[in-house]
C-alpha cells in the first residue's frame, strides 16, 4: 500500500528524524527500535511497508534535508555517515516539500493552495492515500471562533474572506478537503473543533492527536496509575523541563507553552481522580539543542498518613524519541483510512499526552485498547 506522508514542517528535527530513519530501515541500515507499529501485535495487519512510504511536506526553511541530517549527526541525534548511506531518500523527499507564501492571500485562498499542494503530490507519486502529519512549532493558544461551531458555519466565513482557523486547523481543513488522515503530533488545535470533526465523520477520514507522548509524560501515564491503583494519595507532582532547539525557542513564549503545560497536566487529574498541587514548568536552554532533561518530585501519603516522596530524571533525545512513533501514526492512520474509518482514533491514544476521542491515559490500558483495536481490524479484513 503505497503510502504518502506529508509533513508540516517538513525541514525540522522530528522530521528529518523520521525521514532518514525510515530510509535506513528500509536500505538495512538500521533495526526499527521504537516503533511500536513492528511488535508482534501488529503483524499482518496490512500496514504499509517502510519501501511503501512517500515523503513530501511543507515548511518554511530552505536548508536542505541532507544538510539538516549532517546537523543531526553533530548534533549527536543521527550516527555518523548515515545520512550518506540514505542521501538519494533525502534529496528524493526534499524535492517534495513545498515552501507555504501567503502573499496576503486570505485563509480559504490558502487553504485552496494546500490542498492543490496535497492532490498534486498524489498525482505525482502515485500513492495509494496520503496522511498529513503536523510536526510544526506549537501554536499560540487561541480561543476557538464561534464559527469554527459547524461545518456551514465555517464555509460562509471562509466564503466571507474572514480567517477563522489556527495555523494548524486550517491544514486539517486542507487536508479531509484532499482526502487525506491527519495526526497533530503537537499540542495545537489542529482538527479537534466541531467542524472539522464533522467534516472527518461525513466524509470517512481519520484523525489522531493530540500533542505525541514521548518523554516525561510517557512516565506520568505509567506512574500516576501505579499510585492510583495502591490508594497512595498524591499531595504534588512538579515537573522542571529543560530544552533547547526549536521546541525549546518555540515553548520560552507563554503562549505557546499554554498548551503544552495544559496537555501535560491533563493526565494527572484524569488518572488520579482529584487535583493536585505543583505543575510543569519549562525552561529553555539552547545548549541543550535536541536533548531534553526532565526532573519531576512527587509527594505522596502512605498508610496512616505516612509521608513520603518520589523523585525521576529523564534525559533524552527528543527527535529519536518522536520520530518512530510519527511513522507509527501514519502507518496506523493510513490502516484506518483503508478501512474507511472516519473521525478521531481513539485507538491510538497509547501514542499522545492529550488524546481525541478518550479521557484513558494510563499507558497499559492503552496499549490493550490498541492491540484490541488492531485485533478488530485483522478479523475484519
Amino acid at each position: 500500500m503505497r503510502t504518502g506522508i506529508w509533513l508540516i514542517g517538513a525541514r525540522g528535527s522530528v522530521a528529518t528524524t523520521a525521514i532518514t530513519g525510515a530510509a535506513a530501515i528500509r536500505g538495512g541500515f538500521a533495526e526499527p527500535n521504537g516503533c511500536v507499529s513492528e511488535l508482534e501485535p501488529f503483524a499482518g495487519l496490512g500496514l504499509p511497508a517502510f519501501d511503501e512510504l512517500v515523503f513530501g511536506g511543507h515548511d518554511v526553511a530552505e536548508t536542505p534535508l541532507t544538510e539538516r541530517a549532517e546537523q543531526l549527526v553533530g548534533n549527536g541525534v543521527l550516527p555518523t555517515g548515515l545520512p550518506a548511506l540514505v542521501r538519494a531518500d533525502l534529496e528524493a523527499a526534499d524535492a517534495e516539500i513545498r515552501r507555504v507564501v501567503e502573499d496576503g492571500r486570505g485563509q480559504a485562498e490558502v487553504i485552496d493552495g494546500l490542498v492543490a499542494d496535497l492532490e498534486s503530490f498524489r498525482e505525482r507519486t502515485g500513492v495509494a492515500r496520503i496522511v498529513v502529519v503536523n510536526v510544526a512549532s506549537t501554536e499560540p493558544f487561541a480561543e476557538p471562533d464561534p464559527a469554527c461551531s459547524s461545518l456551514d458555519s465555517l464555509r460562509a466565513e471562509l466564503a466571507a474572506g474572514r480567517s477563522v482557523l489556527p495555523y494548524s486547523s486550517a491544514y486539517a481543513y486542507a487536508a479531509f478537503r484532499a482526502g487525506c488522515a491527519f495526526v497533530d503530533f503537537t499540542p495545537s488545535v489542529g482538527a479537534r473543533i466541531p467542524a472539522l470533526d464533522e467534516f472527518a465523520r461525513e466524509n470517512r477520514l481519520p484523525y489522531a492527536g493530540s500533542d505525541g507522548k514521548t518523554g516525561e509524560t510517557l512516565l506520568k501515564s505509567v506512574l500516576a496509575p501505579m499510585f492510583a491503583q495502591r490508594a497512595l494519595r498524591v499531595r504534588s507532582w512538579s515537573g522542571t523541563n529543560l530544552l533547547g532547539g526549536g521546541d525549546g525557542a518555540a515553548l520560552a513564549e507563554p503562549e505557546r507553552a499554554k498548551s503544552k503545560i495544559d496537555s501535560k497536566q491533563r493526565l494527572l487529574e484524569e488518572e488520579l481522580g482529584y487535583a493536585v498541587d505543583g505543575g510543569v514548568h519549562i525552561h529553555n536552554v539552547p545548549a541543550l539543542g535536541d536533548w531534553k532533561t526532565a526532573w519531576d518530585h512527587i509527594a505522596f501519603d502512605g498508610f496512616l498518613g505516612t509521608r513520603m516522596s518520589m523523585q525521576f530524571t529523564w534525559q533524552g533525545c527528543d527527535s529519536a524519541l518522536a520520530a518512530p512513533l510519527v511513522l507509527d501514526l501514519a502507518r496506523f492512520a493510513a490502516l484506518a483510512h483503508a478501512h474507511g474509518i472516519g473521525g478521531p482514533l481513539d485507538a491510538l491514544a497509547f501514542f499522545f499526552k492529550d488524546p481525541v476521542g478518550t479521557s484513558v491515559h494510563a499507558l497499559g490500558e492503552q496499549f490493550t485498547v490498541l492491540r484490541t483495536w488492531a485485533d478488530e481490524l485483522r478479523s475484519s479484513s
